[in-house]
């Protein structure tokens, strides 16, 4: 790799770990009181999914351990926004589902950060946001 190649790189990663700074930062300002962002993630996502997911499953969809993942449904479940039941078809297994207390949760947090989001998407464009989504996807997925 080329000295000029080094720079963009480590340049690359900068803005990427200044954008994450400072998505979390906002992000933990707006999410309704008590709510971590691993809370609103995992919620967020078994309300799209639509569907029961397992422990594991999700642990390894955000890239965590067990034992983190294990931690934040404990805490969503202490909140009543998930439930979670042994899985009938083996027993050693836990599945989880989103409460509807969890999904009033997750619309209300998205409610509180639309603003935020869509204050970002105004200032770059509907073009240039569209533009960056795919890179930013191949980024994400070339590091997992």
């Amino acid at each position: 790799m080329s000295d000029d190649s080094q720079t963009v790189a480590i340049m690359l990663f900068s803005e990427l770990l200044a954008a994450d700074h400072a998505v979390r930062s906002r992000l933990t300002r707006v999410l309704p009181k008590g709510m971590e962002i691993s809370h609103f993630s995992v919620l967020n996502h078994l309300a799209w999914q639509g569907d029961e997911s397992s422990p594991a499953r999700l642990a390894e969809r955000f890239g965590v351990t067990r034992g983190a993942m294990t931690n934040t449904l404990t805490k969503l479940e202490w909140s009543g926004y998930v439930h979670i039941r042994p899985d009938w078809d083996d027993a050693r297994r836990k599945m989880v589902a989103i409460s509807p207390a969890g999904r009033q949760a997750r619309n209300d947090a998205v409610a509180a950060i639309a603003p935020m989001i869509n204050e970002v998407v105004e200032s770059l464009g509907e073009e240039q946001t569209r533009a960056a989504l795919p890179i930013l996807r191949e980024i994400r997925i070339k590091l997992a």
